[in-house]
């Protein structure tokens, strides 16, 4: 199959309809003068652009002048049409099928402004026979109405294939899919040709020529092997076009149908995105200078897309791609399609590179970029389309469109693990290393695509990946676990008897702990949701959470994070009950090392003078000790900021502590300047009280959403609480955050049950 093969079929019909129009022109219209009867034959849309699959329809318009007396044009229009139906034209593989029309050019005005199917057909009109000027004429009204009208046209065009792809569905994505209506399909390349014709906004439809190339072969050799004009692709002639198309199998044929309309559907979001904030109206208008916000170090925002800055210095900045990545799905913006392409370009030529392993901040990104949930779509989607997500993940090319032919899935491999991760995104509540179950749910099944079993493969494969990522050995050993056995818990709960101990047994030979436990239920979940409802039902979640309930029984050990320790010389000096500061580099992070006087709201107005310097806490360790509290802070640096130092920190605190400088204030003009960006859904924060869990204290712990200000604004609602903070525990995993409290009241001991629960719903009101 070629294009060179359509076109010699599309020439093979222009030249037989040329015969045709010539001798209908001669019997019917015998005797009437060709300058006072104006009349010609076109071709329109698909035939319009000179390639015909065997199975397609003739496409025509027959345009007239209005000269001639209505049966006169009858008879012209039978002569040319009821060969073609008869089959009595010289070429026997001509198209039967014919669609047609008869019009003038006023008719043919009024048909385009009322009927946009019209309209887009008469963009790739081209003469085949008769009055050429005719022709030019419908030509030139009907691009000038098309680009006059681009705004009505194109909102009309946009319902047009939502409503399409309502009913079609993802081209990418289905089993038996309509190659032709489906979205990420020909009629979308159609419709891109369409706006780009309109003049609305320059579209690179060059980036599409292999999809639609690789598309039409496909169509074309269904038409063959199934001997009917038929566009869906079904399983019984799968082997057949692969087969015909010199593909080693249907599933390498599927994964190009695949990757073809992927690469389609990426182009078309871009154009409707660019549209949408080009101008006011969402269409012509440039806007002369387009207004930033820088959101990052080399990163903005303008046009509602996530840019890297021009002159941002990659060479000296490898995790560039990700900081943009995470970001822009953490605003739920896209990632414009010239960032992308530029940071492809700086990977090629080795300046993009990131290091092995990677850096602290390069892993977080990551975390950050998959626990944005559905938003992290579109982001990750751009930059697999750009080649980048192989370049820092290799083994992802392996399951790159990867078909599953099998009705339990409904997705590609690749895309199946990425919706896994948006449905775990909404399960990081659940567990205590949101980070781990993010990495697990991503790439769970990337051990598919070989003839090893594809969870052993898997967990194979996730050990150099997370060690390239930078994660502990220990979490390594974790996340292959997790790979290993995301199927562990489904199939138990499904297949054994809950109420046999060796049930349960042989899962508390598998996993290790509690954590890991949440982990691989959270995993299960995601996997099961992601999968569908063939795979997933309320009846298996039930009885896997049964199994998890028996399973954590028969387990011992705990979640929560243990007080902290403090070393023999911290002891010393806080027992002096004086204001200490010191402040230490570590790669791109910085320690800080605080002991202070303690008083009630102490943690809130540490927390508020480091978000205040532009520091972004990573992690804390807190904890009283005689008069004083002894603090450990982990911090990134904005870029923007001032590098911190002992002696301004020192002096900050010292002016909080006195009262000086109305620091809530300040943090919430902070709040406020965020809030301006844009935001995506985030799951509600999870506020849990444990009572037995300490001998002197009460345990409050805090899951939620990393934002401006978070640690203040618990610390502030602990105090209005007249609650005491002994200890805390704050750890950041990509954009989640768990805070620990050991809390007392003021005067020592813990809370009571009752008071402990209005605690927690101040701080949940505090978090909403």
């Amino acid at each position: 199959m070629s294009t060179r093969e359509r076109r010699a079929r599309s020439n093979e019909s222009d030249r037989e309809l040329a015969v045709l129009f010539q001798a209908a022109h001669e019997t019917a219209l015998s005797g009437h003068s060709r300058d006072v009867v104006g009349i010609s034959l076109a071709a329109v849309g698909g035939f319009g652009r000179g390639e015909l699959c065997p199975g397609s329809d003739l496409d025509i318009l027959i345009l007239h002048n209005g000269n001639l007396p209505d049966e006169k044009l009858l008879e012209f229009v039978n002569a040319v049409l009821y060969p073609i139906w008869d089959g009595t034209t010289a070429n026997a593989d001509m198209p039967r099928s014919v669609d047609h029309s008869v019009r003038t050019r006023a008719q043919t005005r009024e048909a385009a402004f009322s009927d946009l199917k019209v309209a887009m057909g008469l963009l790739d009109i081209r003469l085949l026979a008769g009055d050429a000027d005719l022709v030019a004429a419908v030509q030139h009204d009907a691009i000038d109405t098309w680009r006059k009208d681009s705004k009505r046209r194109l909102l009309e065009l946009r319902k047009m294939l939502a409503d399409r792809h309502a009913r079609a569905g993802e081209l990418a994505f289905l089993l038996e899919p309509d190659i032709k209506e489906a979205r990420g399909g020909l009629r979308d390349i159609t419709a891109l040709r369409a706006i780009a014709a309109s003049g609305a906004i320059d579209i690179p439809l060059d980036r599409i020529s292999t999809a639609e190339s690789r598309l039409t072969d496909i169509r074309e050799a269904l038409h063959k092997v199934s001997g009917r004009s038929r566009d869906r692709l079904l399983f019984q002639e799968q082997d057949k076009i692969a087969q015909l198309l010199h593909y080693r199998d249907a599933d390498e044929l599927m994964g190009i149908v695949a990757q073809s309309a992927r690469d389609v559907d990426y182009l078309m979001q871009s154009t409707w995105h660019r549209l949408d904030h080009k101008g006011k109206d969402g269409l012509g208008r440039i806007l002369r200078k387009p207004r930033t916000t820088s959101v990052g170090h080399g990163i903005s925002v303008a046009h509602q897309e996530l840019v890297i800055d021009i002159d941002a210095p990659s060479a000296q900045d490898p995790v560039l791609g990700l900081r943009a990545a995470s970001r822009a799905a953490q605003l739920g913006l896209p990632l414009s399609l010239d960032s992308a392409v530029a940071l492809a370009k700086s990977i090629q030529d080795g300046t993009g590179t990131l290091p092995f392993p990677w850096p602290q901040e390069a892993r977080e990104d990551l975390v950050s970029l998959i626990g944005a949930g559905s938003a992290m779509v579109r982001v990750w989607e751009a930059l697999d389309q750009e080649g980048i997500i192989t370049s820092w993940i290799p083994e992802w090319s392996a399951v790159r469109s990867l078909p599953q032919r099998n009705f339990l899935h409904r997705h590609t491999v690749d895309r199946h693990m990425v919706e896994t991760a948006v449905h775990a995104a909404t399960l990081t509540r659940m567990v205590h290393r949101p980070d781990l179950l993010l990495v697990a749910a991503l790439f769970h099944d990337i051990g598919k695509g070989g003839r090893e079993d594809h969870s052993d493969r898997g967990s194979s494969l996730i050990k150099p990946m997370a060690q390239r990522m930078g994660f502990s050995d220990l979490d390594v050993i974790t996340l292959q676990l997790l790979v290993r056995h995301h199927l562990l818990l489904a199939a138990t709960a499904t297949r054994r008897d809950l109420n046999d101990p060796a049930t349960i047994s042989t899962v508390l030979d598998v996993v290790p702990d509690l954590q890991t436990l949440e982990l691989l239920h959270a995993l299960s979940i995601a996997d099961g949701e992601a999968t569908g409802s063939a795979a997933w039902s309320d009846w298996k979640a039930t009885l896997v959470s049964d199994l998890v309930r028996r399973v954590r029984a028969a387990m011992s050990g705990s979640t929560i994070a243990p007080q902290p320790e403090i070393t023999s010389e911290q002891r010393s000096f806080a027992e002096i009950g004086a204001l200490r500061v010191d402040v230490a580099t570590h790669e791109d992070e910085y320690e800080i090392n605080i002991i202070a006087p303690d008083r009630p709201g102490l943690l809130s107005i540490i927390a508020g003078v480091l978000n205040l310097a532009r520091l972004d806490v990573k992690s804390a360790r807190t904890k009283s000790h005689g008069p004083s509290a002894v603090m450990k802070w982990i911090v990134a640096l904005d870029p923007h900021a001032p590098v911190p130092t002992a002696e301004k920190i020192h002096r900050d605190i010292d002016e909080a502590l006195k009262g000086e400088g109305d620091l809530a204030r300040r943090i919430q003009e902070r709040v406020n300047s965020y809030s301006q960006l844009p935001s995506i859904p985030v799951p509600a924060p999870v506020v849990e009280t444990f009572a037995g869990a300490s001998t002197d204290s009460t345990v409050i712990e805090v899951r939620s959403h990393d934002q401006p200000g978070l640690l203040f604004r618990i610390g502030e609602a602990v105090t209005r609480c007249r609650v005491d903070i002994r200890s805390a525990i704050v750890t950041t995993w990509g954009a989640e955050a768990i805070d620990t409290l050991y809390v007392t009241e003021i005067a020592g001991g813990q809370l009571t049950e009752e008071r402990a629960q209005d605690v927690a719903k101040k701080l949940r009101e505090a978090l909403s």
